[in-house]
């Protein structure tokens, strides 16, 4: 009895409070409060993020932690001017990168099966593969961090060459996108962008 009733526990909707923390109230910030993010909170962030699917367990995601001024001034050089000043002042920037060399772990990550060959000298699947789940991993690494009650502000605006050159030399790890994290200012938020609905943006078959 026990059992079925956690069976049917585990999927209930989550609270109101959580869907409006983690999506209806939850916003891309710009502009930050000064409050450290201790780094054991960013561990539970990773934490949790990395208990959410990839293909085969796959897990390509790589994250740099750029928590310094000093480490802050290395990425300064890559970022469009509109993103500077967010950055410098960010508690955090995320470096969500994937790695290349994902399927030398799969050993480890799906023991159940020899999914390392499928992967190993074909490097348009390896590509594929560690930039889809890379993404869909940083997706979750921004909704493990509200779900904690961080804020967070994804940035596309870098030149991804600069960053890899200075952050990742041996090519084995690739930048994918940036991700400002701490607590934002929510007095500076503009109104939030229309959404498409429904009917324009899906389809039923």
């Amino acid at each position: 009895m026990a059992e079925s009733q956690h069976a049917v526990d585990r999927h209930k909707k989550i609270s109101a409070e959580g869907l409006d923390q983690m999506f209806r109230e939850a916003r891309t910030h710009w502009v930050w409060r000064p409050e450290p993010v201790p780094m054991e909170l960013l561990k539970e962030v990773y934490s949790l993020a990395a208990l959410a699917p990839t293909s085969a367990n796959s897990s390509p995601a790589r994250f740099v932690f750029l928590t310094t001024p000093e480490a802050k001034e290395r990425l300064l050089p890559a970022l469009a001017p509109g993103n500077v000043e967010k950055t410098k002042t960010a508690p955090v920037t995320v470096i969500i990168a994937y790695d290349i060399e994902f399927h030398e772990r799969l050993p480890q990550l799906f023991p159940a099966r020899d999914m390392r060959s499928v992967f190993a000298g074909n490097a348009a699947l390896i590509q594929e593969t560690a930039f889809r789940n890379g993404t869909l991993q940083g997706g979750y690494f921004i909704l493990a961090a509200r779900a904690l009650g961080l804020d967070c502000g994804p940035m596309s605006g870098f030149d991804q060459q600069k960053v890899n050159a200075e952050f990742f030399p041996d090519g084995k790890w690739k930048a994918n996108f940036l991700c400002n994290v701490g607590y934002g200012d929510p007095s500076k938020l503009f109104p939030r962008n229309p959404r498409l609905k429904f009917e324009e943006a899906c389809r039923v078959l």
